[in-house]
């Protein structure tokens, strides 16, 4: 009998972008730590309406902001979902967690990661760890921005941080968004502030950036010297004087100093509909990783492939280049993505969550807060990893960690497409899903450096078997 393979939606390979195809992520946000990069995002869900039909996305329940990383901006590995708001979050006091930004500080001799997000358009919040993944607690037990903080009584919309630690340590919040009444040209929300040493408070008075037509969005960076403050242009279908933002595009600002004063110069990103046909807020963050920049910003392709583009948004990436006159070339978003940077040695254990493209799969968290796994995996599905390098003798072995359920299955791996050559059969029994197993199989073929499959098959309408973890050994 042959399985009939199922189709990969949205991130179809060779493509990298979105980066992931089993879940959204919005308004992503970048911190690069040791050799990896950890994107946050907002946790976009599905909300149905009385008749089951995918409605809207009103962001009113959104409380948890989820984390995926790389190495090679190709293969991402998910951390799930950090719950931030709510009862069951770190933050009780906030209902909503919206746009995080995330940053790291050695403090004390010792690496502290921040993680600030927005409770709605009410506040920013802050939460604190000692690993960019977690567990993160509230350092502070309220709101570190509100309405009553100096410089922000005037501010629409409490929300959308960015984060910049200089060069000397210092650091400092971007903030705000909205239009006030009338006010589309020069709304004067945009705000930013000094953090304490403890990044945890703040310091002084928010100044006002005067950021024309500004949104929402914060970001900021620093590139040979210069401070580069971006956003989003706002909507206003008006009459704009030349020189202006269009509406929905990312532009920016440049400075010599952290606070200002700000010159305005263009914009580098249109919005996402003039590149995918879906259009929307448009949200990003840049960042440098190895010495080269890039471009984190969303767009509605898998809720469109599924046909189902009702606010629901997914992270994408892309180059930025800086000229030697300090501007910005202008981005060409697609779904090409980037270049891989360098290979996936499988010789080392793999989360199971690491995925390069996806069809039938979903994760979910071991444990509270804990790892990753790979559930709901239907018969056909498969995970593809790219750029795995078995090396010039090749592997000998493979084996996973997996948890047996009602229907069994097994796992196959096929080298450089789906339904590619066959390198080994992984066989996992029936069982109750009650003791997970580690278990090993011969592999051949598997030489140099290919794209990866992992086949998943057996009953089709079953539970087949859950994934944590695999690594291959290689040939003596």
């Amino acid at each position: 009998m042959t399985t009939q393979l199922k189709q990969a939606t949205g991130k179809v390979p060779p493509s990298g972008n979105p980066l992931v195809a089993h879940r959204y992520g919005a308004d992503p946000y970048a911190l690069v730590f040791g050799d990896r990069v950890y994107l946050y995002m907002t946790n976009d869900a599905l909300e149905y309406d009385e008749s089951g039909v995918v409605k809207e996305n009103s962001y009113s329940s959104i409380n948890t902001i989820t984390v995926i990383s790389s190495a090679d901006l190709v293969n991402w590995t998910d951390h799930g979902a950090i719950a931030v708001a709510g009862p069951e979050g770190a933050a009780k006091w906030a209902t909503q967690s919206w746009a995080p930004a995330a940053v790291h500080k050695v403090i004390g001799g010792k690496d502290q990661f921040f993680l600030y997000f927005a409770n709605n358009a009410s506040g920013i919040g802050v939460l604190s760890s000692d690993s960019p993944v977690g567990p993160w607690v509230d350092p502070i037990g309220e709101a570190l921005i509100l309405r009553s903080t100096p410089g922000v009584e005037d501010v629409t919309w409490l929300f959308d941080p960015a984060v910049l630690v200089d060069d000397d340590g210092k650091g400092y919040i971007y903030f705000g968004g909205g239009v006030p009444e009338g006010q589309f040209a020069e709304p004067g929300t945009a705000r930013v502030m000094r953090l304490g040493e403890d990044m945890t408070s703040v310091v002084g008075t928010a100044e006002v950036i005067p950021a024309p037509f500004m949104f929402e969005d914060a970001g900021i960076h620093k590139w040979n010297g210069v401070y580069y403050y971006t956003y989003c242009s706002n909507f206003y279908d008006g009459e704009r004087p030349e020189g202006s933002p269009p509406a929905g595009e990312i532009a920016y600002m440049t400075s010599d100093s952290p606070m200002g004063p700000w010159s305005y110069q263009r914009t580098i990103l249109k919005n996402p509909g003039h590149f995918f046909g879906v259009s929307g807020n448009n949200h990003h963050a840049v960042f440098e990783f190895h010495d080269s920049w890039y471009i984190a910003y969303h767009a509605q392709t898998l809720s469109k492939a599924e046909g189902i583009a009702n606010g629901y948004r997914s992270t994408h990436l892309n180059r930025l280049t800086h000229h030697e006159d300090g501007s910005i070339q202008e981005i060409h978003a697609d779904y090409e993505g980037v270049q891989q940077l360098g290979t996936l040695n499988p010789y080392e254990r793999i989360p199971a969550a690491t995925m390069g493209w996806s069809a039938g799969v979903k994760t979910a968290s071991l444990t509270a807060g804990g790892e990753q796994i790979v559930t709901d995996i239907e018969n056909g599905g498969w995970i593809g990893l790219s750029g795995v390098d078995f090396g010039s003798r090749g592997a000998e072995t493979f084996q996973a960690s997996v948890l047996g359920l009602e229907a069994g299955g097994v796992l196959e791996l096929h080298l450089d497409d789906p339904a590619g050559p066959l390198a080994g059969k992984l066989s996992v029994s029936a069982a109750n899903g009650a003791e997970w197993t580690e278990l090993k199989t011969e592999v051949h073929g598997a030489v140099g450096v290919h794209t990866l499959y992992l086949v998943f098959t057996g009953a089709d309408g079953k539970g087949l078997f859950k994934l944590a973890a695999w690594q291959f050994t290689a040939e003596a």
